[in-house]
């Protein structure tokens, strides 16, 4: 039986990620060659090409896009594993909720309120992370709950229950060629510079990289890029700076979220009185309470 290591694991994903070794070895914080004989090692241990790579170019062949499916996964299993088995070893005082900073909706007040007054109540911690690995928080049980944006975070795996939607807006400098528009279109947007977000793979844009909504504005207001976000998350608006209604941008979707498999009382309640302070909790995911 072939067997693979857990970094081994990790250094194909940041490689099948990045795709591209320079910025894989960045993020794993090894030097270059070093994850260069790591993937050749893997490949070797299990008889197959996981990449296709010249000197300036770097895809995953099939057998690679099986293993990042699937690694992930296990990757993910085992990490979950090891909190759980350390949280089991003692009594947890305390209920963790992730999110992002600002990324709200304005709600998480009346969340906490609503909670505070049921008699199981608990402390509530606040983490707070950038667009990378909330759901990780999630996944690896560092998080008990999370506030979560969809379509835009992987939902895969967790419960999940709809607290609140929101249009979503293009936000550029104040003379920018379409800020005196009343509402645009997608199509409007089109050679326009948009954001790589830190650590978050794949998307359309193609400028400077951003962990968060704080360092975006700034960029916006420096003229290197322009973006699309949920309303809330740029409300107020800075003075320099217009939002433009984006009329053909999905909805975007602000969810309470947990692990599928935790049944906790500690998660239900808080759960049950996050949808008591929203409504029925309409959009509810898989496992959401009842």
């Amino acid at each position: 039986m072939v067997e693979l290591e857990t970094r081994e694991l990790e250094y194909f994903l940041a490689l099948a990620d990045e795709l591209h070794f320079g910025r894989a070895a960045v993020r794993l914080s090894i030097a270059q060659p070093a994850l260069s004989k790591a993937i050749r090692r893997t490949e070797s241990r299990l008889g197959v090409s996981l990449f296709v790579r010249d000197s300036r170019h770097v895809e995953l062949t099939p057998a690679g896009e099986a293993l990042r499916e699937h690694g992930r996964h296990a990757l993910n299993a085992v990490a979950a594993a090891v909190q759980r088995t350390r949280r089991a070893a003692e009594p947890q005082d305390h209920l963790r909720l992730v999110l992002k900073p600002g990324g709200d909706a304005g709600l998480l007040s009346g969340l906490l309120a609503a909670y505070a007054d049921r008699p199981d109540a608990r402390r509530v911690d606040l983490l707070f992370s950038g667009p990378a690995d909330r759901t990780a928080f999630l996944r690896e049980g560092r998080a008990d709950v999370g506030l979560l944006y969809a379509p835009f975070d992987d939902l895969d795996g967790l419960a999940h229950a709809t607290l609140h939607t929101e249009d979503r807006v293009a936000i550029v400098p104040s003379g920018h060629r379409l800020a005196g528009r009343a509402s645009i279109r997608m199509s409007d947007l089109a050679g326009e510079t948009l954001p790589r977000w830190k650590g978050v793979p794949g998307g359309d844009g193609d400028g400077p990289e951003v962990a968060d909504v704080v360092q975006l504005l700034h960029m916006v207001t420096a003229n290197r890029m322009i973006a699309v976000l949920p309303r809330s998350l740029v409300t107020p608006t800075p003075d320099t700076l217009t939002t433009l209604p984006v009329t053909d941008a999905p909805a975007s979707h602000l969810v309470l979220a947990w692990n599928a498999r935790d049944d906790r009382p500690l998660v239900r309640a808080f759960v049950r009185a996050a949808l008591g302070e929203n409504g029925s909790g309409a959009g509810a995911g898989p496992g959401a309470a009842e």
